[in-house]
């Protein structure tokens, strides 16, 4: 909390409590550098934020005491702020491909479809194997598990996280990236 006359009060831009906003009356207090400097009073808290022209911040609520500490507060939010920025940065968002072949591809178009469903694996995407038959093809969906068959020799050390089905009139099977790759 500041002084009236030289400062505007900071608004709450979230959910955070701030100075009076908080309730407990008995808090772990931590210095703006992180160290801590025990468990006080609210009213002791207060006091010594208002000393140093900062502000008393509630970082932890659930905690017993609540976990309090005394910084400036448009500073804290930025740094909290900056750090969801860094996690978003760093997640990775699994995409599903999708490879179709057909009962009677040709040797190069499996080569190549296959070097591609790899491509994707190595890159951390799951890929979905559809197989479509067509007409009197229905007849032979034996040679469509043959093709199965014979990715499942090519992917290498990949997961098939569903195992190939018949459903309708193709064949689906979902492939995952190994777990040695994600990380």
């Amino acid at each position: 909390m500041r002084k009236a006359d030289s400062f505007k009060r900071p608004e709450n831009r979230d959910q955070t409590r701030i100075n009076e906003q908080i309730q407990a009356q008995e808090l772990r207090v931590t210095g703006s550098e992180g160290e801590p400097l025990g468990i006080m009073s609210l009213k002791d808290a207060m006091s010594k934020a208002e000393e140093l022209d900062l502000d008393l911040v509630e970082v932890s609520p659930t905690a017993i005491p609540p976990v309090a500490r005394i910084v400036n507060y448009g500073k804290f939010l930025y740094q909290k702020e900056k750090k969801t920025r860094e996690a978003k940065k760093n997640q990775k968002i699994v995409e599903m491909k999708e490879v179709k072949f057909g009962p009677h591809i040709d040797i190069h178009d499996f080569e190549y479809r296959t070097k591609r469903i790899n491509e994707f694996l190595d890159k951390g995407d799951k890929v979905k194997v559809s197989i479509r038959f067509r007409g009197r093809e229905m007849a032979h969906t034996e040679l469509g598990f043959e093709i199965i068959k014979r990715i499942i020799d090519q992917i290498g050390e990949n997961i098939v996280e569903k195992p190939a089905k018949l459903e309708g009139r193709q064949i689906l099977m979902f492939l995952a990236p190994s777990r040695s790759l994600k990380k």
